[in-house]
């Protein structure tokens, strides 16, 4: 069972992102303060649900939360500013629409920039330990995917609604005879032999 939350102030969210590791589309971050008495047996980190558990589930954060906010860092961005601060931003921008502010901020991973003045704390695989990082874990793969599932529209031969832009050899084949898209980030390594790809 995952502990509710970290610290001793009510209003704490937790704060994770999705898509880090993609070729294609932006990352995107959630942030979610969940009541003091919030509980639920399924909830866990994104990474070890189904899709189907992943969109039951995102309705039920959505209504039981006190706050939650979303944010996607498109690719322009990411490789303006490199994928770690873009993550970083995501996890900002999803934070500043949360209403009423935080006042801590639990966040996945070890790497996290102060957001005004507010004490945060980074956790390791947060996502397996704390609700609220696993509930914006959640909403950041389900609002990411939805993102992926509508550009697929766009761009099918990539097959975005089945690898969602992660490196799969289906997405690299699909990159190797079309070439890249906007979609894609340009700062990443697209193929394993970058060079023979022309930017």
């Amino acid at each position: 069972m995952l502990n509710l939350k970290f610290s001793k102030f009510i209003l704490e969210c937790g704060t994770d992102e999705a898509g880090r590791g993609c070729l294609a589309g932006p990352v995107t971050a959630a942030a979610v303060i969940l009541p003091t008495d919030f509980s639920n047996e399924i909830l866990n980190d994104s990474k070890q649900l189904s899709e189907k558990k992943r969109l039951s589930l995102q309705p039920i954060i959505e209504q039981q939360s006190v706050a939650f906010g979303v944010a996607h860092i498109v690719p322009e961005k990411i490789d303006k500013i490199n994928i770690l601060n873009a993550s970083i931003l995501a996890m900002h921008k999803s934070i500043k629409k949360l209403n009423p502010n935080p006042e801590f901020i639990l966040v996945d991973g070890n790497r996290f920039k102060c957001f005004k003045e507010i004490p945060h704390q980074t956790i390791i695989k947060g996502d397996g330990k704390y609700l609220n990082i696993a509930a914006a874990s959640v909403l950041a793969k389900t609002y990411r995917d939805l993102y992926m599932m509508q550009i697929h529209e766009e761009f099918p031969m990539y097959n975005w609604k089945k690898n969602k832009g992660y490196p799969t050899e289906e997405h690299r084949a699909a990159i190797k005879k079309y070439g890249p898209c906007k979609y894609h980030r340009k700062s990443f390594r697209l193929l394993p032999e970058q060079l023979s790809l022309d930017l």
